[in-house]
């Protein structure tokens, strides 16, 4: 999918056929959902890049949140840029996308073609699922795991509408298809430049600061 490259590393991808297996370092979402290890380790790393330089340990559930954050919005931003391109959907189911588990910037993430033509529910597949996983793994609640839901789909619809204006108006609607599901953040946000999301990533709290935010936290 060249035309995604265009919009930034957090949109492009690696493509593959539905049932190919990649060789290693490449591991599906299904690994991720179903070996508790790797998705803790990922929490573990991100807890001590976090954590370098400050005096105090950084909590778990704020690392559990800030990788939650990281790894739907790499899988989101793709999604939402084949809506506003208008092209074949992606399958949001986790056995059809692999992914390699690495830090420092959008991770490598290989997709396929979705069974049918109808746009998946980007709140559902690996995306509800990875939300559940971080949150009865790490205690971490819904409001703000699916807040960052919200984030991700905002800021991937704004991205593409800066790169891309003539196809915002595409990417604003498929961004609206996702804030408008009941969990994320009660179905009552709209993507745009006005967004502010009604939850807290909680990174803030790595150094105490509640002027450490992001742009569209519920704190500012």
């Amino acid at each position: 999918m060249t035309s995604l490259d265009d919009l930034g590393p957090f949109f492009a991808v690696r493509t593959h056929a539905r049932g190919q297996r990649r060789d290693a370092p490449w591991l599906t979402m299904a690994d991720l959902l179903t070996d508790a290890h790797i998705l803790e380790a990922r929490v573990e790393r991100v807890r001590a890049a976090l954590g370098a330089g400050t005096d105090a340990p950084v909590e778990q559930r704020v690392a559990a949140s800030v990788t939650h954050l990281g790894m739907v919005a790499r899988i989101i931003a793709p999604m939402i840029a084949v809506a506003a391109l208008d092209e074949p959907p992606i399958s949001v189911a986790a056995e059809d996308l692999w992914w390699q588990d690495e830090l420092g910037g959008p991770y490598p993430l290989s997709v396929t073609a979705a069974a049918t033509d109808v746009r998946p529910n980007l709140a559902g597949g690996i995306v509800g699922e990875l939300t559940d996983a971080v949150g009865n793994g790490f205690g971490v609640s819904g409001r703000t795991l699916w807040g960052n839901v919200a984030s991700a789909t905002n800021s991937a619809a704004r991205l593409i509408a800066t790169t891309r204006p003539e196809v915002a108006v595409r990417a604003l609607a498929a961004a609206d298809g996702v804030l408008a599901e009941p969990r994320v953040e009660d179905g009552r946000l709209r993507a745009g430049p006005r967004f502010r999301r009604r939850s807290c990533c909680l990174i803030y709290r790595v150094t105490g600061d509640r002027g450490a935010v992001c742009g569209d936290c519920v704190l500012i």
